[in-house]
Order: structure tokens, then sequence, then C-alpha cells
């Protein structure tokens, strides 16, 4: 679950915090939904100075650093910025509430246990010499301490996130969108996202099919006949097996947080339930 940022546009603007997946489907709202612009910048995070962030916001001036990637917009159009780790750094929301206060917010979250040993698989592919997930998971695992330092715990902790974006940002500027209804019902999950935004609802069931290989979605274009767009061969890797107790250990571990999450968000996402279906 992630956030991202725009500035120096003349219309109205979103930022997302989501995965690959997500973002795939956001893209695909730019040739069906010609009032969509999305960019890819990443100046919120801690070595973006503040210079840089004033670039972004002048659209009379060409600076040096990041002035020129962010489009222009005219009226009804919306420009997109999508940087999934804006929701976990600090110093985003400060930062995006002093160019936009009004921006929406789009974040997307999953399972934090499914999430952590999804963020472990991926680093494992790169870095196979890496620790088993069991060792970095704890500090001391006779204990049961988890290692909540270790990026794949900190993040799926959602509910501490989430309290420094609303000391700027109220609820109604932010839409949760469920990681696990989005593989299963992509276009439910889609109609709530165009909603939000204020967009006509113009991607459908139509725009979907299932990957049982990848275990994904993937998206078409109704109108013509190219070849439907799946993730890439670096996604829906297998999980490696991890320990059943660790696995336990870290549902306890982040009950509570899920619980007061669901609480701010006033959203149940019934993590628990889906694990007790396991």
């Amino acid at each position: 679950m992630q956030i991202s940022t725009y500035l120096g546009v003349q219309g109205p603007a979103f930022l997302t915090l989501g995965g690959t997946f997500f973002r795939r489907l956001l893209s695909v709202l730019s040739p069906l939904v010609p009032a969509t612009t999305p960019v890819d910048t990443s100046c919120y995070y801690p070595h973006c100075s503040d210079e840089g962030i004033e670039t972004h916001r002048s659209s009379t001036t060409r600076p040096k650093s990041h002035r020129n990637v962010m489009p222009k917009t005219i009226e009804g159009q919306i420009t997109m910025e999508k940087t999934p780790s804006y929701f976990v750094t600090n110093e985003a929301p400060k930062r995006i509430h002093s160019m936009a206060k009004d921006i929406k917010l789009i974040v997307v979250v999953r399972n934090p246990v499914t999430r952590a040993i999804s963020d472990y698989t991926q680093t494992l592919s790169k870095k196979p010499e890496i620790p088993t997930f069991e060792v970095l998971a704890f500090k001391n695992r006779t204990l049961g301490l988890i290692d909540a330092s270790w990026s794949a715990i900190r993040i799926g902790i959602y509910a501490l996130h989430l309290e420094n974006w609303l000391q700027y940002f109220p609820l109604s500027q932010i839409l949760f969108v469920s990681g696990e209804r989005l593989i299963v019902d992509p276009a439910g999950e889609m109609a709530k996202v165009q909603d939000f935004l204020g967009l006509k609802r113009v991607v459908t069931e139509k725009h979907f099919y299932f990957n049982k290989t990848k275990g994904f979605p993937c998206l078409k274009k109704p109108e013509d006949s190219s070849a439907p767009r799946c993730l890439g061969k670096s996604k829906g890797r297998t999980h490696p097996r991890i320990d059943p107790d660790v696995i336990h250990r870290l549902r306890k571990f982040y009950k509570p947080f899920n619980m007061m999450f669901y609480q701010m968000t006033g959203q149940d996402f019934q993590w628990e339930q889906e694990e007790g279906d396991k």
C-alpha cells in the first residue's frame, strides 16, 4: 500500500499508493478516458529538496530538476501520479499537502502477512543470497519478537502510516482499495475508483479476463483485437514455503494494527476471516 504526487497542474489531480497491478489498471484509464494523464515522479521523498518541489510548482520557468516532469492540464483533465512508497514516507504528507491540499489519494492495501511474504519473494528473486523469511522476520524467534523495523513487516502496519496522513488530509479525500478484491473483482474496485475521481464508468467487466497461470486478471480493450496486457514475468511469482508457526505469529502481531486500521477507515477488509478460512 503506498502514495504519489502531482505538481504544477492546473486541474484536479490524484496520487496512487498501490501495487503493480493497480498501477497497470490506472494506466488503462489513459487511453480509455482521455481526461486522465498518468505521470510518475518521485519528489516527495526525503532526498528531494524543497527547491525540487518548488520547481514542480512553477509552470512559467524551466528549472534544472523536476519542472518538466509534470504535464500541463486543461479544464476537464485529471493528472495522476503513482509512486507506492510515499505512503510510508514520513515527510510525504506534509510536502504533498503544501502543494495540493485538495488532492485525492488512492491507497491499495492487502493482507499485511501476504504483503510481507510477497515483498520478500520479490527481493529474493533479485538477491537469492539473502537470509530466509523466518530469519528476517524476527528479532528473537525464541521469544517471538517480530522485527517491525524490517521494511517488509513495517509497511504492513497500515494504521501507523495512516495516522501520519490524517494529520494533513481528511478521510473524504482518501479511497482505500482492497488488493484482494482487486484480483477477484477488478471491475467492481475500478468502479469505486472511477466514482471517487468523478469519472464516467468506462472501465467495466468487459475489460478483464482472469489469467489462471498468473493468478491475476489481464486487461483488454473490447474495441480491438490486440493481445491482452498481463503482468510481466517478474509478477505473480510462487511464494516460498513459510513455516506455519511464523505465519501464525505474524497474524497475531498484525491483528491489533488491522483492527485499528479498520476503525480508522470505517472499512473491514476481513483479513482475519480470510486467514481463518485457510
